[in-house]
């Protein structure tokens, strides 16, 4: 699927991760953006993955685990839309994610395996969506959204944090 989601099928602030985005179609794009994500990851030292680029900031191990949750709540709302549910879906506070998921104490390597998981999971879903399901809208946190354009907020989520990896962390 190469279509692109239009500025009204999703909320103002989801567009800085839509324009994130390369042009393209999703399904080669999150394979692509795994590979480059695998690379990054294990070039990662044990020393790095627990650091925090400034106090109260999350580690590295926090971001990464940010990305996985992040994932698997946009894929699931993605699935839901695609598949026609109009049950409105809540919102998420994602420092309660990570506070509570002691990402601190899981190796990079146990981090890797799990976010490999949930984006096989993204992909395989992407690959299986109907034409006409990517057209469908749905309420994500009070606002109408196309399944369309989760997959792309998911997949520019992923891009902006990894940019923040490397710009804040890795640098």
């Amino acid at each position: 699927m190469s279509k692109r989601p239009l500025h009204e099928d999703y909320p103002e602030h989801f567009h800085t991760y839509v324009k994130l985005v390369p042009d393209g179609a999703i399904n080669d794009i999150l394979v692509e953006q795994q590979k480059i994500t695998e690379e990054l990851i294990n070039t990662i030292t044990d020393t790095q993955a627990n650091s925090r680029y400034a106090p109260g900031k999350w580690s590295l191990k926090e971001v990464f685990g940010h990305i996985i949750d992040t994932e698997r709540i946009m894929s699931y709302r993605l699935l839901r839309i695609a598949r026609g549910d109009q049950t409105p879906l809540a919102g998420f506070e994602e420092n309660s994610y990570v506070n509570h998921a002691h990402y601190d104490q899981r190796s990079m390597s146990d981090l890797l395996e799990e976010y490999k998981s949930v984006r096989h999971a993204s992909i395989t879903l992407v690959n299986g969506l109907a034409e006409e399901a990517w057209d469908r809208r749905g309420i994500v946190n009070e606002n109408p959204m196309t399944a369309c354009a989760l997959a792309y907020v998911l997949t520019g989520h992923a891009l902006h944090h990894l940019n923040i990896m490397k710009e804040r962390y890795l640098a």
